[in-house]
């Protein structure tokens, strides 16, 4: 057992054993996680990519005479300034009024290196805020403070995506082309930080990171933390940061971004922290998840592990599918030989958290007034492909029923019948069962789609009821009923 401590007094007396994970991985094969815990004392990690949950905090000083701040743009980007007179916050996603193709981000990125932009801003008159507008230029030195503060970066593991339907899609995972045309990805596998501390032993509050060129602290998991998708939220100076490690982008079609480059020194405590920074491409699996449907619980067209995705194509439906990044891993690894420098000559040492993050957290959705189906949904009066037409009416009548989802083993769904067409085979006098009359291609909901999907499906098909299907079984049926009353409901 080694202890944080320990380390950082081998930093100091510079022979301190420092490799990147790239390295680790090779040592491990060759010596063992054992006999690699007692040679390596800090594994460097390193990831950089699109961030978009990133910005920083602003104080500007006050001018003469001052001014409390109601609304400040910088460049024509408006920053929130609910804070205090002077202090305003800037997203990195928020766009400039003025500018094409411009954002928080490009704003952040200016400021490093070292152009001045225009601050406006109004305000509200008090006794000691006389000034209603101000005018200036300001560049990163006249600010008091810029401390960046990112609420969600540096994903443990993100999923990649496609796109099933028609038209080209423009995402925050870039282009989609039409009809699985290509995949996407973001992350850098087993070189990202977290991957090679998943139990966030060394990972936590307070950690020293490498941020933007800076040295950054992680504040807490970030937001929507999910492991094993987990988050930080990290804080760092951007007046210590370069524009080798934080770049703005747009994104056609979905907006500004910004490109973070982050590193985190791991001190390898005992043989379990060695394991975990021996971690592989190849174990590190994620759903290709489908953009074509627009939806928050997008359908997965496949798993794939981060080998895979860096080897630039990929297998769907026995078609070759290109793959391209959204990360370098080019500067991740980078970032990684960075910080080895950084450890050795004892300019970066390690500080253990003071807190943990969660190793278990569940991401919610948002609630709003529009019903889900599970929660209007009826029972179904479900039935098997032989049942005969007089019986499939006698149950029609019975439970006051126009819909009968026709099933087969284990509830999966066959068809439908309808009181319409039992109606028409009657009339003719016609008998057998319902597989000769039953709708194979069938519409059909999911218990987590709201009623107003479901209400667009019925127009669009001209139906009045859907089978609810969870893994193609069976579970429920939602008619127009349900729907009106659900809709009603939510407007009031």
């Amino acid at each position: 057992m080694k202890t944080v401590d320990d380390i950082n007094r081998k930093i100091e007396r510079g022979d301190v054993n420092v490799v990147t994970a790239i390295e680790m991985k090779e040592i491990i094969s060759e010596l063992g996680t054992d006999k690699a815990s007692e040679e390596v004392d800090v594994v460097t990690t390193g990831t950089f990519g699109a961030m978009c949950s990133s910005g920083a905090f602003l104080n500007f000083g006050h001018a003469d005479p001052p001014i409390k701040m109601k609304r400040v743009w910088l460049n024509d980007v408006e920053a929130y300034t609910g804070i205090a007179a002077v202090d305003a916050y800037l997203g990195a996603t928020q766009l400039s009024e003025s500018i094409s193709n411009y954002g928080g981000a490009h704003v952040l990125e200016d400021l490093i290196r070292g152009k001045e932009i225009q601050l406006k801003a109004d305000g509200y008159v008090t006794d000691c805020y006389p000034r209603k507008e101000i005018a200036t230029e300001i560049g990163l030195e006249d600010l008091n403070q810029a401390t960046m503060v990112n609420p969600r970066n540096s994903y443990q593991r993100y999923n990649a995506a496609a796109n099933s339907s028609g038209r080209a899609l423009h995402t925050y995972m870039s282009a989609l082309l039409p009809n699985l045309g290509n995949v996407t990805y973001a992350g850098v596998g087993s070189l990202s930080p977290l991957n090679n501390d998943p139990e966030y032993r060394t990972i936590g509050i307070g950690t020293r990171i490498f941020l933007g060129g800076a040295k950054g602290y992680v504040m807490g998991e970030g937001t929507q933390h999910s492991p094993p998708f987990g988050t930080l939220m990290v804080k760092g100076d951007l007046k210590e940061m370069s524009t080798e490690w934080i770049r703005a982008a747009f994104f056609p079609g979905y907006g500004s971004t910004l490109f973070v480059g982050i590193g985190a020194a791991i001190p390898i405590l005992d043989a379990e922290m060695a394991k975990a920074t021996g971690i592989r491409d190849e174990e590190i699996v994620v759903n290709i998840i489908d953009f074509g449907v627009q939806r928050r619980d997008k359908p997965v067209v496949r798993k794939a592990n981060y080998a895979e995705l860096k080897s630039g194509k990929i297998e769907i439906n026995g078609e070759e599918v290109r793959v391209s990044p959204l990360s370098s891993y080019y500067n991740a690894k980078k970032i990684a030989e960075e910080l080895v420098g950084m450890v050795k000559t004892g300019e970066f040492l390690l500080s253990a958290p003071v807190g943990k993050i969660p190793q278990k957290a569940v991401t919610k959705s948002l609630r709003h007034g529009v019903k889900e189906v599970k929660s209007v949904m009826c029972n179904a009066i479900i039935i098997s492909g032989d049942t005969s037409i007089q019986e499939a009416s006698r149950l029609m009548v019975e439970n006051n029923a126009t819909h009968l989802p026709v099933t087969g083993e284990g509830d999966v769904l066959l068809g439908i019948v309808t009181s319409w067409d039992i109606a028409k085979v009657v009339a003719n006098g016609e008998n057998g069962d319902v597989s000769k009359i039953m709708t194979k291609k069938v519409v059909t909901s999911m218990p987590g789609e709201t009623v107003d999907i479901v209400a667009k499906k019925m127009e669009q098909y001209g139906i009045s009821a859907l089978p609810v299907i969870d893994s193609k079984r069976v579970i429920g049926l939602i008619t127009s009923e349900e729907v009106s009353k659900a809709l009603m409901e939510a407007r009031k």
